[in-house]
């Protein structure tokens, strides 16, 4: 039975929520959460940089794992800014059939949205 990856990044996206508040001496979330956005945007800066690293080297294994650090690192940054999966979706469906070209330049003309925190 093949698991909707929707579902997947909810159930993710609950347990990350969950953490907030939580003891950073038992749960690496949790502590990821208390040292606050500039840890969490370092991390992602780092499983980036693996993830370039594997695809590089061009193994396979590496590419997924690494990319499931950069995923999970990125919706901790997600639920740091109260934004969830579905967020992410919501735009990707928005550019669905917009061509690359069209969106970005969408993006230059249009002004950049406010921070919530």
């Amino acid at each position: 039975m093949t698991e909707r990856s929707e579902d997947v990044l909810a159930r993710l996206a609950a347990t990350l929520a969950s953490r907030r508040g939580g003891d950073p001496d038992r749960s690496y979330v949790a502590k990821l959460f208390h040292k606050g956005g500039d840890a969490i945007l370092k991390k992602i800066g780092e499983e980036a940089t693996e993830t370039v690293m594997a695809a590089k080297d061009g193994d396979r294994a590496r590419i997924v794992a690494e990319t499931a650090d950069l995923w999970f690192h990125t919706m901790v940054m997600l639920a740091h800014f109260d934004l969830s999966p579905a967020d992410v979706i919501a735009e990707l469906a928005r550019r669905e059939g917009v061509s690359g070209i069209d969106e970005k330049a969408s993006r230059a003309a249009a002004p950049a949205p406010k921070e919530s925190r």
